[in-house]
């Protein structure tokens, strides 16, 4: 397997955040430990927009107009999870790798029905589905249970149509596939035919 390989194959979590999102995240959570909840709910209505969508905007590492709308609307999502919260969260993990903690009791991320359309709904939109990503979010809202990482959802998100970033697939193997756990281990015992290493 080469670098390149290797290197498109790590999940999304494992890759450095890009400046500009951890910038646009260090922002949103600032409004939380601030209180500064007149600016959360500005960010909560996308359609009027003031003060607090241009700043959004103006941590967009390009004027592109999509770039600039992916982080308008990632302050918005992280407006709508952080509603009502004293304490902001930077998430963690994919969109993919979140939507596995949807559902209640047992049946949570593929077992729960519900998360598995919403997924299967997302990773099969040729646009970026927004409808979806606040149903999500406000799922993992309702069931208390730690959103994606808001940097690494703006860095997703601004790689969507990059065929080779190919981020629905990796937010869908992430969902449906069991969390890693590291390499298999083997005892000294049961591995009779180990060589030294060669040179």
């Amino acid at each position: 397997m080469t670098t390149a390989q290797t290197k498109s194959s790590d999940p999304a979590s494992d890759r450095p955040a890009s400046e500009s999102a951890l910038a646009l995240t260090s922002w949103l959570i600032s409004l939380v430990r601030n209180h500064d909840n007149g600016s959360l709910a500005e960010l909560r209505r996308p359609r009027v927009r003031k003060e607090p969508h241009y700043r959004a905007i103006w941590y967009s590492p390009t004027d592109d107009a999509e770039q600039r709308e992916v982080y308008e609307q990632v302050a918005f999502l992280f407006a709508v999870y952080h509603q009502g919260r004293s304490k902001p969260t930077p998430g963690y993990g994919s969109l993919g790798e979140a939507a596995r903690r949807i559902g209640g009791g047992v049946k949570r991320g593929p077992d729960d029905p519900g998360a598995a359309r919403l997924v299967d709904r997302i990773v099969s939109s040729r646009r970026i589905p927004w409808r979806h990503l606040q149903h999500a979010v406000a799922r993992l809202r309702a069931c208390d249970r730690q959103p994606p990482s808001w940097a690494h959802l703006a860095d997703d998100l601004s790689r969507w149509h990059d065929r080779k970033a190919r981020v629905s697939y990796e937010w869908a193997l992430a969902f449906h596939e069991p969390p890693r756990k590291g390499p298999p281990q083997t005892s000294p015992a049961a591995d009779t035919n180990q060589k030294g290493p060669t040179t």
